[in-house]
């Protein structure tokens, strides 16, 4: 299946240090080699890159390890595909608007039997389950809610929705309108909040390593979500199985 990785922070941040052991697993430390794709929340707008190429191998990937894009919320996405073929437009993270903002989801995961009917605004373009899922998502919070909703009345939404697509399947994902990342987990998602004090941390799939305490500030706050845990020294803690959980300002929420 594919992999996941996501960042939220309280200040813009690069995720350098991370894509770049994330995107070794397209291919060269892991097999998830059909395509892969990041999104970046900048302001109202959104840096979104994807390529049907492996994430190890991809000039796109060399440029995001190499320039440092600041983002407060980013997501990423290494494919190993399922359902869809090796194409452009079913590389993850897929991109939407609602309520005048950008949406951006990925998904880790196979989902079984799930043709939801889509009307209005929500379609999908490529053939992934992934996609349909996303749009139903979107479909929905906009019949549930008139304008853009608080980040704890959207996290009670989705904890409605969530349940209704994942039973036909795994359904790890993450999610983010730019002010939040929400992450759910039904096999493997792991997260990491990195704060002052600030220590050096390993990358496990590649070898490079760095001292976060050189490039931060005390009141800095960093929260990571991936697959599988990206360093060898850091405490991943993972998700239980059905847990729905929200970040912001490099913080988990209490919901």
């Amino acid at each position: 299946m594919c992999q996941l990785l996501g960042m939220n922070c309280n200040t813009p941040t690069d995720v350098t240090f991370s894509f770049s052991g994330f995107a070794q697993r397209g291919g060269v430390t892991d097999h998830h080699s059909d395509g892969w794709g990041i999104a970046f929340f900048e302001g109202k707008g959104v840096r979104h890159m994807v390529d049907h190429q492996s994430a190890s191998t991809s000039p796109v990937a060399e440029l995001v390890r190499r320039y440092p894009i600041k983002s407060q919320n980013v997501i990423a996405h290494i494919r190993k595909a399922t359902q869809g073929v090796v194409a452009l437009e079913n590389c993850h993270p897929f991109v939407r608007e609602l309520w005048g903002r950008y949406w951006v989801f990925a998904h880790n995961g196979n989902l079984v039997d799930f043709a939801p009917r889509l009307h209005g605004n929500f379609k999908p373009v490529g053939q992934t389950d992934s996609e349909r899922a996303f749009c139903w998502l979107m479909q929905e919070l906009a019949k549930s809610h008139a304008g853009v909703p608080s980040v704890l009345e959207l996290t009670r939404t989705l904890q409605e929705l969530v349940p209704q697509i994942a039973k036909h399947g795994t359904f790890n994902f993450l999610l983010s309108n730019g002010e939040a990342l929400w992450a759910h987990a039904n096999t493997h998602l792991y997260y990491v909040l990195r704060k002052h004090p600030f220590h050096q941390a390993t990358l496990s799939d590649e070898d490079l390593s760095v001292n976060f305490a050189e490039h931060t500030r005390p009141s800095d706050r960093v929260a990571v979500v991936v697959t599988a845990p990206l360093t060898l020294d850091e405490d991943w803690v993972p998700l239980q199985s059905g847990e729905l959980t929200v970040f912001v300002d490099g913080a988990r929420l209490a919901v």
